[in-house]
């Protein structure tokens, strides 16, 4: 069975080491660590999958900018291999989501799969007025609507700029 709590105090290591293995390198885990405790930050929007007490997957979700206003950018998630095609992912994915749902932020952004994240409801992102900054092949840029959205979050995405970093 899959759980699904915030970061706690401690899971620093484990999340980084989750990052670590599912991409095969450390830059997943050095964006969380250099993303955690600035002003984009949401505690509650970094969850972590267990599995037997285990820290197993981990999804976060922070501030970026668009139209003037905060919106959310998922990324990274990471599941440890030998939980993956397991629903771990899709756990984390549905937490995640929920999570964002009750945040006064109008939408999430994200790079990755059409195919996998299409099942979340995502979209790209110039289907919703919304530059492509990442010069990424067609569909991966990618937007999905929350409750708090407006028809005014249009335009280019500001990511703060360690992302660049990464």
């Amino acid at each position: 069975m899959t759980t699904v709590r915030p970061e706690q105090a401690g899971d620093a290591t484990a999340i980084y080491a989750v990052h670590a293995e599912a991409f095969g390198r450390g830059a997943e885990g050095d964006l969380v660590d250099a993303l955690r405790g600035g002003p984009w930050w949401h505690p509650e929007l970094s969850l972590v999958a267990e599995r037997g007490g285990e820290i197993v997957g981990h999804v976060l979700l922070t501030d970026v900018e668009l139209a003037g206003r905060p919106v959310l950018a998922l990324g990274p998630i990471g599941v440890l291999p030998a939980h993956q095609r397991d629903g771990v992912g899709s756990a984390l994915m549905a937490a995640g989501l929920a999570a964002a749902a009750r945040t006064d932020r109008g939408l999430i952004t994200l790079l990755g799969n059409p195919a996998y994240y299409g099942r979340f409801g995502f979209t790209p992102c110039t289907e919703h007025g919304i530059v492509d900054i990442w010069a990424a092949p067609p569909g991966t840029f990618q937007v999905l609507r929350l409750p708090a959205y407006t028809p005014d979050l249009v335009g280019t995405p500001v990511f703060p700029a360690l992302w660049s970093a990464f």
